[in-house]
């Protein structure tokens, strides 16, 4: 959904103004910080998170590069704070000192295009060209649209990592980056995905997160109302899959247990939706971690989210249930190279019932994945083995 400027300006929070003094503050500073630590790598996620690519490069550099000058930026109030505090340095995310770091570092790395001291300043700072440092993306996923927002002129990275043939040939020749600096090295988290045990019953509902209702905007109208998150599709299509009696006789049927673990950008709406079958885990986040979730699951449904990748990496069975698929073109990510139908890892479909007749089938066969989707995997996945941060690490030297 493109925005106009004025659109883009409802985004802006008073706490991002704030930060233009931190800036400001940081700027001289970071002139002197630059000669003590000039090699510096500063790397993060999300600001309270250390669950992605970027703390995965961080725990490997500190296992088997010691001699880099790494520093995790994470927020302190983060329960996730404890994971990397013990690999090595952190800076609170945010903070007067990660401005300070951010404008003294080497190379800046995240996994998040807005992994900075705060997006709304750094965008403007970078793109316009006020500063240059040299910003690594590690990426979130594996990109199957068309996300403008991510073109060289949005961005102005100078390294943005892909993780297969078909992705990187797309964001090469779409994005505008200039030759070269569009890497093939597989995103970090997938070195951990090769290990893992299953729980032979356990189903994975995971949605991914709707722009337009996360962070509303006047353009969100162009959609639907949002004023009322019951009300929305969204809602009702998940909620009602849930609610379905259907679904709560094939869990018992197939001693099955479903967790529902919505994206984090969506967390926040999860007290709406209510269930009363035992077998129905709603899951809260921080409580439950992605990846661990994908590793133990053995069946995974969802409708749009890239971490279908992740679990179709791990050659298991999976469903896209797509009951707005028009709204979500229209309002969030356009058509990119990837088509569900005809690419996708496991059947589409785009009403409950379909998609309880999904489960079933599924659930009948144990969760065993078809030869037609593990052959797929074979032709997509050229990257398949545990040395993804050993190539991120060595190219980002490499610049």
């Amino acid at each position: 959904m493109a925005e106009t400027f004025f659109q883009k300006l409802q985004r802006v929070k008073p706490a991002d103004i704030g930060h233009i003094f931190k800036f400001l503050l940081a700027l001289p500073c970071s002139v002197f910080y630059r000669r003590k630590r000039k090699d510096m790598w500063l790397i993060c996620d999300n600001e309270n998170e250390a669950r992605d690519n970027g703390y995965h490069l961080f725990r490997y550099i500190r296992s088997h590069h010691k001699e880099t000058d790494a520093v995790y930026a994470i927020s302190r109030r983060s329960p996730d704070l404890d994971r990397v505090k013990g690999l090595g340095e952190v800076v609170n995310y945010g903070s007067l000192r990660h401005w300070i770091y951010y404008l003294s570092a080497k190379y800046n790395i995240s996994s998040q295009k807005g992994g900075k001291p705060n997006a709304a300043v750094c965008y403007i700072l970078e793109v316009k060209g006020i500063i240059k440092n040299t910003r690594v993306f590690l990426q979130h996923g594996i990109i199957k649209d068309d996300m403008p927002w991510l073109y060289y002129n949005e961005t102005k990275m100078r390294m943005f990592v892909c993780s297969t043939e078909r992705e990187w040939k797309y964001v090469s020749e779409k994005y505008g980056y200039p030759d070269g600096w569009v890497k093939k090295l597989g995103i970090c988290r997938l070195d951990e995905l090769h290990d893992m045990t299953v729980k032979p019953r356990q189903v994975l509902l995971m949605p991914t997160w709707r722009s337009w209702i996360a962070t509303p905007t006047s353009a969100s109208d162009e959609i639907e109302d949002v004023s009322d998150f019951t009300a929305t599709e969204y809602y009702r299509g998940w909620s009602g899959f849930l609610c379905s009696e259907r679904l709560h006789e094939i869990l018992r049927k197939y001693g099955l247990s479903l967790i529902f673990y919505p994206h984090r950008d969506m967390q926040s709406f999860l007290r709406y939706f209510n269930t009363d079958d035992e077998n129905i885990t709603v899951a809260k986040w921080p409580e439950y971690d992605v990846q661990q979730l994908l590793k133990e699951s053995a069946y995974l449904i969802t409708d749009y989210s890239s971490i279908a990748m992740d679990f179709a990496y791990m050659k298991k069975r999976l469903m896209y249930y797509q009951f707005d698929y028009e709204d979500f073109r229209k309002g969030q990510y356009p058509q990119g190279y990837f088509s569900y139908e005809k690419d996708g890892f496991g059947p589409v479909v785009y009403n409950a019932e379909d998609a309880l007749d999904e489960l079933e089938r599924a659930a009948k066969d144990d969760f065993a994945n078809p030869g037609e989707y593990l052959s797929k995997h074979d032709g997509f996945f050229d990257l398949y083995d545990k040395n993804n941060c050993e190539r991120n690490y060595q190219a980002i030297t490499e610049l």
